[in-house]
């Protein structure tokens, strides 16, 4: 097996799925509760970190040839890693990590010459793909899989948002993968947008399209602490840089969406 393979079969467990791609309803059966859709998100606090990555070691991460890292900049792509702690939602009460890349379907370009990326990402076009979602409950994470493809695994995920500044640890396996910290606050509005995700189900890559917005939103530049742990996760992190200043970083004190079906591509 090549360090490629090693780390990417590390980075992203499998994803099994009971329900076939070709035929999805918009309810679901979880542990003899209905799920339906769209999946509500009434208030959740989120902090967030985003990072320039080199774009090859990141493309190595992606599980399949189909997408491809978008540049921000030539040979440097976005990685973030996104701490939250749903509150209310159809899933429940639970904390999570997201761990994505902003990518492309492959041979797709940017809106705009040069700054492309950039105008897309500001716009809410560009779309994402989760490498990891551990999150700390068993029915968000079996639901998470089954109707979204999503790589939901149960870990533990420590989530604390008293101070002046938000905290996250995530454990898995008994060791740490990482923690991130960074400051809350805010004042703004982040204005709802209809969103993007990537997944596979069956092998077959799919896309979720999901509306967000906030209130109490904070965006500094920098100001995140990540600090990296012993857990193989870990060390597929440090193949981007990582820990290093991060780019940006943004805070929301109330968060709400929603979840469509997954549609295959």
């Amino acid at each position: 097996m090549s360090r490629r393979q090693a780390l990417v079969r590390a980075y992203t467990p499998p994803v099994e799925t009971a329900i076939s791609s070709e035929s999805r309803p918009l309810a679901y059966q979880i542990q003899g509760r209905a799920v339906e859709l769209p999946c509500i998100v009434r208030d959740a606090q989120s902090a967030t970190a985003t990072w320039l990555v080199p774009t090859r070691a990141a493309q190595a991460l992606l599980p399949g040839p189909e997408l491809e890292v978008a540049e921000m900049l030539p040979g440097r792509g976005l990685l973030s890693i996104a701490c939250i702690d749903y509150r209310d939602n159809d899933l429940g009460d639970y904390n999570e990590v997201s761990i994505a890349l902003f990518v492309r379907r492959r041979g797709e370009r940017p809106s705009v010459p040069f700054l492309g990326t950039a105008v897309d990402m500001m716009r809410g076009t560009l779309p994402t793909h989760i490498l990891h979602l551990p999150v700390n409950q068993e029915f968000t994470c079996e639901a998470g899989r089954k109707i979204w493809g999503f790589p939901k695994t149960v870990d533990q995920v420590d989530f604390s948002a008293t101070g002046d500044r938000a905290r996250c640890q995530w454990i898995k396996d008994g060791q740490k993968v990482l923690e991130l910290s960074l400051p809350k606050g805010g004042t703004k509005k982040f204005p709802e947008q209809t969103l993007t995700t990537f997944s596979y189900i069956d092998g077959v890559l799919h896309e979720t399209p999901f509306v967000s917005a906030a209130d109490g939103l904070g965006v500094r530049l920098g100001g995140a602490d990540l600090i990296l742990g012993t857990h193989p996760i870990a060390d597929a992190l440090r193949t981007l840089g990582l820990p290093k200043r991060a780019l940006m970083s943004m805070w929301m004190e109330h968060m709400q969406g929603s979840f469509e079906a997954a549609k295959p591509l």
